[in-house]
C-alpha cells in the first residue's frame, strides 16, 4: 500500500465546487497527496482563497472560474488545464447546490437549476474528460452524492433528492462504458457535514437534533471526505468501480 503523502504523486486533479466546504476539503487531501490540483469554483475569489491556503503547503495548485451548468465554461476549465498542467487524470463532480423548498412550493426554474448543477452537470464534465483520460489509459472519477441519493434527502427538497439519486444511477452506467479504458467511476455518499451550507441552511436546534439521532454524535468534516476520495483516486482502489461509499456516521445504514 503506497504512503498516503505520495499516493497521488504525479496524478492531475480537478475539483469542481472546491473554494468552499467539502470541495476544498478534497481539494486539501489531493495536494497532500501529492496530485496537482485545480480548485475550479463559480466563485473565483473564493477558488483563489483556497488555493493560496493550499499553496502554503502544496505547490501544485491552481485556482480556475468555472459555471458547471454551462458546456462552454466547463470547455474553457479543460484547456485552462491542459495549458496549466499537460493532462487530467482525476475529475471530482463535486459542485452542488440545494434548496429547502418543499414539493408544492417547487418551480419548474428551481427544479430545473438544481438538476443542471447536480446532474447535468457532471455528466458534462465528464464528457469533456473522458477522450484525456483515454488516452492514458488511466482516470479516476468521483461523483459526490448525497445520502439523499440512497434515502431522503434530510435538508433539502425533492429536487434535490432526485439529482443526488440520479447521480448515482450516471455513476453506474459510467463505470461500465469505461472500466476497459483504464477509468473507474465511484460516488461518495456525505451524510451532514460541517460545511457552511449546512450551517446556513439549518437552525442550532435543528442541528442538535440531528447530533441525537446520529450514533456516532457528531458531524463529519470535509476532510474525512478528502480522504475516502483520496482513496477512490489511488491504485488501492483501483479495483472498485460502479460503487457509491456512504460516509455518513451511522446515519443512514443499507
Amino acid at each position: 500500500m503506497k504512503n498516503s503523502g505520495h499516493a497521488l504523486q504525479g496524478r492531475v486533479a480537478v475539483v469542481t465546487g472546491g473554494g468552499r466546504g467539502i470541495g476544498k476539503g478534497i481539494a486539501w487531501k489531493l495536494a497532500a497527496a501529492g496530485a496537482g490540483v485545480i480548485v475550479s469554483d463559480i466563485d473565483m475569489a473564493q477558488a483563489q482563497l483556497t488555493t493560496d491556503e493550499i499553496r502554503q503547503r502544496h505547490k501544485k495548485v491552481m485556482a480556475a472560474q468555472v459555471d458547471v451548468s454551462q458546456e462552454e465554461s466547463i470547455a474553457e476549465l479543460i484547456k485552462k488545464v491542459l495549458d496549466g498542467f499537460g493532462n487530467v487524470d482525476i475529475l471530482i463532480n463535486n459542485a452542488g447546490i440545494m434548496f429547502r423548498t418543499r414539493l408544492m412550493d417547487i418551480s419548474g426554474d428551481e427544479w430545473q437549476r438544481i438538476l443542471q448543477v447536480n446532474l447535468t452537470a457532471p455528466f458534462l464534465c465528464t464528457k469533456a474528460v473522458i477522450p484525456l483520460m483515454k488516452k492514458k489509459g488511466f482516470g479516476r472519477i468521483v461523483n459526490i452524492s448525497s445520502s439523499a441519493g440512497r434515502s431522503v434527502s434530510t435538508l433539502g427538497g425533492a429536487h434535490y433528492t432526485a439529482s443526488k439519486a440520479g447521480l448515482l444511477g450516471l455513476t453506474r452506467a459510467v463505470a461500465k462504458e469505461v472500466a476497459p479504458f483504464g477509468i473507474t467511476v465511484n460516488a461518495v455518499c456525505p451524510g451532514l457535514i460541517d460545511t457552511q451550507m449546512a450551517r446556513e441552511t439549518t437552525t442550532q436546534q435543528e442541528l442538535e437534533n440531528f447530533l441525537d439521532s446520529f450514533p456516532i454524535k457528531r458531524l463529519g468534516t470535509p476532510e474525512e471526505i478528502g480522504d475516502l476520495v483520496v482513496f477512490l483516486c489511488s491504485e488501492n482502489a483501483s479495483y472498485i468501480t460502479g460503487a457509491c461509499l456512504d460516509i455518513n456516521g451511522g446515519d443512514l445504514m443499507i
